[in-house]
């Protein structure tokens, strides 16, 4: 699933064993797609053959908006929604035999307290909730509706996660959460996300490396660019959650920006930050989308210069509105999807080339391959998890740039 559910089940780990909740298996489950349910689906079926004696705990997004069918599996002990998974005394009831389903109305929920982590399990780089839930009503996600409404976490309560990963040896953090760009819109003065970012860097001075998740280009403030011009920690590559470059589908799917902002977007960016690399989610075969729209979308990865692409066949939703839409066949989704990743395997491609001969700081995760500060993969040999390293990037090996660690 998403940073967010990764940082959620850290908190899940932490409530089950401080309960005793011991011998269970817990999946957080995504509902992006029909396919991230059906692998959850999958997933479960195979837990239950492979521990037999296990408990089965459903949780997470597909949970919160289909309880009864999860609950209706025969492999599963116990189905819990989005709110109560962040609850320790959910896992004091379930050690202690619990109910069957314990899902609340989500929507009902006005705030998030903040919740203390103090590690990733197989991580090196650290994720920060910083809120929660979406107010927008995008025709094709479903996700508002497991995740409820916008609501922000304190700047304190950010500014002290960050500090505890710190300490606890993470060298980046990445501030997540279901529309970040929404952040601080409840919140006392309402803050915005430009504001967070400049305070948390100066309130935490030994944070190394901040990065952002999926950012809204329709709502992008002032201090973000300005923070990207001034803030060196805040690392120079952005994700935008951009969906289609072409109008009429852009409309039809509700979103708040059109072709032309993404456009002043990136050069906003690039103006404040000259060496900063784009990304950006595409979702291909949107209903109504045809081959003329679908090659505007496609057009826009060279034409953006876009380096890191996230891309999905649509995906219909029960519930939404896209899903009354006239459709696209699967068969032409999967095609287009094909095409707009073989375009960003060569916008990659030509973007890594760029690298070779140059310097980049690596952030190391597992297996010797970590993260440039332009999001880049980077193999060193010798390198160990966790290590912060000047490399010269020496060549490209598929996906990965090659270097060697400066002394």
């Amino acid at each position: 699933g998403c940073r967010l559910n990764a940082f959620e089940s850290e908190i899940v780990r932490d409530h089950a064993i401080k309960a005793g909740f011991d011998g269970a298996i817990i999946f957080n489950t995504c509902a992006v797609t029909k396919e991230a349910e059906r692998q959850a689906g999958q997933a479960i079926r195979r837990a239950r053959r492979n521990h037999p004696d296990a408990r089965i705990v459903v949780t997470g997004c597909a949970a919160q908006l289909n309880p009864a069918k999860y609950a209706a599996m025969p492999e599963v002990d116990h189905v819990i929604g989005n709110e109560e998974k962040l609850k320790p005394e959910t896992f004091l009831v379930l050690a202690g035999g619990g109910a069957r389903l314990e899902v609340a109305d989500i929507m009902t929920v006005r705030e998030t307290a903040p919740h203390l982590v103090h590690g990733f399990d197989g991580r090196n780089r650290a994720f920060v909730q910083i809120q929660q839930g979406c107010d927008h009503r995008c025709t094709f996600c479903i996700i508002p509706f497991a995740r409820g409404n916008n609501r922000s976490v304190p700047l304190g309560g950010i500014v002290e996660q960050t500090r505890t990963l710190v300490r606890e040896g993470y060298r980046e953090v990445v501030l997540t959460g279901v529309d970040i760009c929404s952040y601080g819109a409840d919140l006392p003065g309402k803050p915005t996300l430009g504001e967070a970012v400049r305070r948390l860097l100066a309130q935490v001075p030994e944070l190394e490396r901040l990065r952002l998740s999926s950012l809204d280009p329709a709502a992008m403030d002032d201090a973000l660019f300005e923070a990207l011009a001034s803030e060196p920690r805040l690392m120079p590559h952005l994700h935008l959650s951009l969906q289609a470059m072409d109008d009429t589908i852009l409309k039809r799917m509700k979103r708040r920006h059109l072709r032309g902002d993404a456009f002043r977007v990136a050069a906003r960016a690039r103006a404040v930050r000259p060496d900063i690399v784009l990304g950006a989610d595409l979702i291909a075969g949107f209903p109504t989308e045809t081959d003329a729209m679908f090659e505007r979308t496609l057009a826009s990865v060279d034409e953006l210069g876009l380096t890191h692409l996230h891309v999905f066949p649509y995906s219909e939703r029960d519930g939404t509105p896209a899903a009354r839409m006239p459709t696209v066949a699967p068969s032409f989704r999967k095609a287009r999807a094909a095409k707009l990743r073989a375009t960003g395997e060569r916008a990659l491609e030509r973007f890594l080339k760029t690298r070779i001969g140059g310097t980049a700081q690596v952030l190391i995760e597992q297996n010797g391959v970590g993260l440039s500060e332009h999001y880049a993969s980077v193999r060193i040999a010798g390198a160990k998890p966790g290590d912060l390293v000047s490399a010269a990037i020496t060549g490209i090996d598929g996906a990965n740039l090659v270097g060697q660690i400066v002394q």
